[in-house]
């Protein structure tokens, strides 16, 4: 199974005045969503599946993939990894899925699936058991995108990093 993790382009900070979910993309923004949805187009199946965030910035970032998405109330800035993954039915859906979201969930699925659980969870906390900034989740940059493998095998499956891309990357 794929999983494609893609952070929403960047959105508009400035407005204080609007609830975080009305935030919208800025115009640098809604280009890299564009740079970044014709990357994806060249490399997605067809059958792929894409779940959205319903926030503003998100859907607009999916907008620019010009493909059908569900939008997915899990998925939404106060999102919990195992939302995502429940979302996404990991590892055994039979279709790639593309989610569109936000941080810190998107790095923190990547590092729950490529380090496991126990290590994720033990990354995060210092010895005292509190957070400790220097181990903070990791980053998946706006308009980013983490491409996740997973690929079973006789003892467990293994997840595999097959990309990662920044907008000025493409």
């Amino acid at each position: 199974m794929d999983l494609i993790l893609w952070r929403h382009a960047e959105a508009d900070e400035t407005a204080a005045e609007l609830p975080d979910l009305e935030r919208a993309l800025t115009a640098k923004g809604e280009r890299h969503a564009r740079r970044v949805g014709e990357w994806l187009n060249r490399f997605l199946p067809e059958r792929t599946r894409v779940l959205v965030s319903p926030a503003k910035r998100t859907q607009q970032t999916a907008l620019a993939l010009g493909r059908r998405f569900k939008t997915v109330e899990t998925l939404g800035p106060d999102g919990t990894v195992e939302g995502l993954l429940a979302a996404a039915r990991w590892p055994d859906a039979k279709e790639p899925v593309l989610v569109v979201g936000h941080q810190p969930t998107l790095g923190l699925a990547a590092a729950y699936l490529m380090i496991g659980p126990r290590m994720a969870a033990a990354t995060f906390r210092a010895e005292d058991g509190s957070e400790d900034p220097a181990m903070l989740p990791w980053a998946v940059k706006k308009g980013g995108v983490w491409w996740l493998r997973y690929r079973p095998r006789e003892e467990r499956g293994e997840v595999v990093l097959v990309a990662v891309r920044t907008p000025e990357q493409i």
